[in-house]
């Protein structure tokens, strides 16, 4: 089983699922629903899960959670909710209801806390419900997510792009950061950072050890993979097609290791 664990999608519908004001856009005809299929079934992989698309209609959840109720057979809806709202909780609690959705994204407060009121409410939801939080944060969150992670420990959690891991002269640092929150055994891995954070093109080798040191400090039952959907706007150097084949063919991973990261991870936290 392989399940696709970050794809964006874009509504071609756009008076249906208006975008916000000087939304980043995916080149024309790319990122709907039906590309996404597309892509999944030439590339065998079996089920996706759909991130809310913040940079194209920030808050407004209608077409993730439409898209997942209509496709609740092979994908899994992960809403972006405002945590300086407090009718957030309430709608967390509705979208899981009313339309199968199976996690959420968590990003900082408008203050730029992650260790906020409002943050801490939508995680408590998530927990009570037993969804999934994927946290979206760059290393100086680190600390707040750590205390976070303590505070909620059956919550499951999921490190969306390892911190936004980039090689460069940063690497080792944020490497470090990622590498210490593997302490945390409800905190798992988003290993989609290859393509973004690679300063060259496929297989994007420069980020490979990297990858390597954090499936060992968190082990392989606690990473995914995810394609960075659509490829053509997120990673324009590294296809659909390239991206999964890093994770299938050339990280010298074992197999049980590929069998946990291409699906079964998934499988457990998003779809069991």
């Amino acid at each position: 089983m392989i399940i696709d664990t970050h794809a964006h999608i874009y509504a071609p519908d756009e008076k249906r699922y208006p975008p916000i004001d000087k939304p980043l856009r995916p080149p024309a005809g790319k990122g709907s629903l039906e590309h996404l299929r597309r892509e999944t079934r030439a590339n065998r992989v079996d089920k996706a899960c759909l991130i809310q698309t913040s940079t194209f209609y920030r808050w407004d959840n209608r077409y993730i959670c439409d898209s997942a109720r209509a496709t609740r057979d092979w994908s899994a809806g992960v809403c972006t909710l405002d945590p300086d709202d407090p009718h957030s909780p309430g709608l967390l609690a509705q979208f899981a209801r009313e339309y199968g959705l199976r996690g959420m994204r968590s990003i900082p407060a408008r203050d730029g806390q992650l260790d906020h009121p409002g943050v801490r409410a939508l995680w408590k939801t998530a927990s009570d419900l037993g969804l999934v939080i994927n946290v979206l944060i760059d290393r100086d969150k680190a600390d707040q997510a750590s205390r976070l992670l303590a505070d909620f420990p059956r919550l499951r959690v999921v490190l969306d792009h390892c911190l936004n891991l980039k090689a460069g002269p940063n690497m080792e640092a944020v490497l470090a950061d990622v590498l210490r929150l593997a302490r945390h055994p409800n905190l798992h891995a988003k290993l989609t950072f290859l393509p973004t954070g690679s300063a060259t093109g496929y297989p994007c080798a420069d980020m490979h050890a990297p990858c390597l040191k954090i499936v060992d400090a968190f082990g392989a039952d606690r990473c995914v993979w995810g394609s960075d959907f659509p490829c053509e706007l997120w990673t324009p150097r590294v296809s659909y097609a390239e991206h999964l084949r890093i994770f299938t063919h050339d990280l010298p991973l074992k197999e049980e290791q590929r069998k946990a990261i291409l699906g079964e991870t998934a499988r457990r936290l998003w779809f069991a």
